[in-house]
This record gives C-alpha cells, sequence and structure tokens, in this order.
C-alpha cells in the first residue's frame, strides 16, 4: 500500500471533525457573547486541536498493537503497524513528534492568554498518551468516553474561550459537556462496532462491560442530552426559527442511532464518520449563526 495513503489512514480522518468541532463551538460562542473574533490565537487552537487529536490517534495505533490488542483483518480502519505497513519505531516516532509540534503550538498561545495555559498543555499532553498508555489505559478499562468529553468538549470549548478572552468562559462549562457527549458518540460507535474483539483481548470498554444495548442506548441519549444543554443558547437572543439547526441534528442523530443497532462489523464504519461529521455541522452551523445571525 501506497505510504502516503497509510499515514493518511493512521491519522483517522473521519474522526477528526471531533477535534475541529470544539474549537469552532467556541469561536461560535465568542461571537455569541458580542466579542470580536482574534483570528491568530483562533487558528493556533484549531492547529493545537488537530495535532493533539492525531498523536493521540498514532499512540493509540502503537500501543494497542505493543500490548497485542489489535489483530489482521479486524472490522476497523485499517492498523498500518498491525498490517506490517508501518514500522513500530516510525509510528512512535511520529506519536511524539506530533505531540511535540501540539505542544509548540500550544506555547504559542501564552502570546494570548494566562501563564497557567502551561499546565494545561501539559495535562493535555498527559490525557493524549494515557488514552492508550501508562499504567492504566483509559481506553482499555471504560473510561475512553470520559475523556472524549473532557478533553474533546470541555477543554477545547473553555480554553478557547479563555484565549479569546470572552466572557463566555464563564459559561462554557455546559456547552462544552454537549460538545464533548456529541464527541463521544464517536468512540461509542467504534466500541460498539470492536466489542468481540476487545472482549477477546480483555479491553473492558463500555460496550464490553454492558453490552451492545447499553451501548447504543447511551449514544441516543448523548445526542439529545446535548441537545438539552445547549437549548438555552439557541432560545435566549436568538431567533426562534434558528431552532431548526438542533431540531434536525436530533433527526439526523437518531436515524444514525437506528442504524447503530441495525448493523455490524464494517457495515458500521461509516457511522463513524457519519456521527463526526453530524457535529461537525451543527457547530459550524451555530457559529455561522452567531457570526451572521
Amino acid at each position: 500500500m501506497n505510504q502516503f495513503k497509510v499515514w493518511v489512514e493512521a491519522m483517522r480522518l473521519r474522526t477528526l471533525p471531533v477535534s475541529v468541532a470544539g474549537v469552532i463551538f467556541a469561536w461560535g460562542l465568542t461571537l455569541y457573547q458580542g466579542d470580536g473574533l482574534k483570528w491568530v490565537p483562533a487558528l493556533l487552537c484549531l492547529a493545537f486541536a488537530i495535532l493533539a487529536q492525531v498523536a493521540s490517534n498514532f499512540a493509540n495505533e502503537y500501543y494497542d498493537f505493543r500490548d497485542g490488542l489489535d489483530r489482521v483483518g479486524r472490522d476497523g480502519p485499517r492498523r498500518g503497524v498491525t498490517e506490517g505497513d508501518i514500522t513500530p519505531r516510525a509510528m512512535l516516532t511520529a506519536t511524539f513528534a506530533t505531540l511535540g509540534l501540539a505542544c509548540l503550538t500550544g506555547l504559542s498561545l501564552l502570546l494570548y492568554g494566562p501563564w497557567w495555559l502551561i499546565v494545561a498543555g501539559v495535562l493535555i499532553a498527559i490525557g493524549a498518551l494515557a488514552y492508550s498508555a501508562g499504567p492504566y489505559p483509559l481506553s482499555r478499562h471504560g473510561w475512553g468516553e470520559v475523556a472524549v468529553i473532557l478533553f474533546f468538549g470541555v477543554v477545547p470549548v473553555w480554553l478557547t474561550c479563555v484565549v479569546q478572552g470572552s466572557d463566555a468562559m464563564y459559561y462554557a462549562w455546559a456547552p462544552g459537556i454537549a460538545v464533548g457527549l456529541m464527541g463521544a458518540n464517536v468512540l461509542i460507535v467504534n466500541n460498539y462496532r470492536d466489542a468481540d474483539d476487545d472482549r477477546a483481548v480483555g479491553k473492558r470498554t463500555i460496550a464490553v462491560r454492558f453490552g451492545r444495548q447499553i451501548s447504543s442506548g447511551l449514544y441516543l441519549l448523548s445526542g439529545w442530552v446535548a441537545m438539552g444543554l445547549m437549548f438555552p443558547l439557541w432560545l435566549v437572543s436568538i431567533a426562534w426559527w434558528w431552532l431548526i439547526v438542533p431540531v434536525l441534528y436530533l433527526c439526523l442523530h437518531t436515524s444514525l442511532w437506528v442504524g447503530l443497532c441495525v448493523r455490524s462489523g464494517t457495515a458500521l464504519n461509516p457511522l463513524l464518520g457519519k456521527t463526526a461529521m453530524a457535529m461537525l455541522v451543527y457547530c459550524v452551523a451555530f457559529t455561522l449563526i452567531c457570526a451572521f445571525g
């Protein structure tokens, strides 16, 4: 297989909208507050979020291979290291190189925010690795979804508002959790698909611990709770007809849930990208309405 394609697949592009969405949503919150958007730190936050997720994806591939948790011909997207397309050493190097770039990007944000962003950056870097590595890998003990809610929802939404100097930082917690819940649904699809393989190698994801029925129910609930947490934003000072955006999201989300319940194996792979894109489109629509509505 072409090496460029192998590395692109290792980045898991279909899931990258998860990291992008939280930052873009924070742009919307800043505009919602009536503050002007500072484009340089806004784009730096976006770059940091993408690099951190790619580093986490690389780490996940390397450490799952190292610990014998992947198999050749798995139902999910092709794993380059497991399939022999990428050497373990190359993947480990890419993991820390990408994480290093993320850290450098994060350091540049000190020009626009408080000193304690260094602490936040260190915690994010640790989180990117702790998902798959360390003495207690979060992804193997049923804490992956919680990590996504925190590091792809609360953290990017709140920190982007902080860097923007927006008063939205004071009420960004609930919207951040909502964004995180939408992002966690991508992981729920992934773990729902891989439940049998994960059980066989000792990974105790939510789908393994509680079964696919509970896991699919959490998928449906997460989307609806997310919209409930965001409802006040749509209700206050935004024209009522803009509620069509969350309504359309819920319709799409529910239809994806139906697909989740009736599919299995590789047929679930398209739902990963669709779940991530639904999240991204919703966040972009919110931001555009705040900018031009």
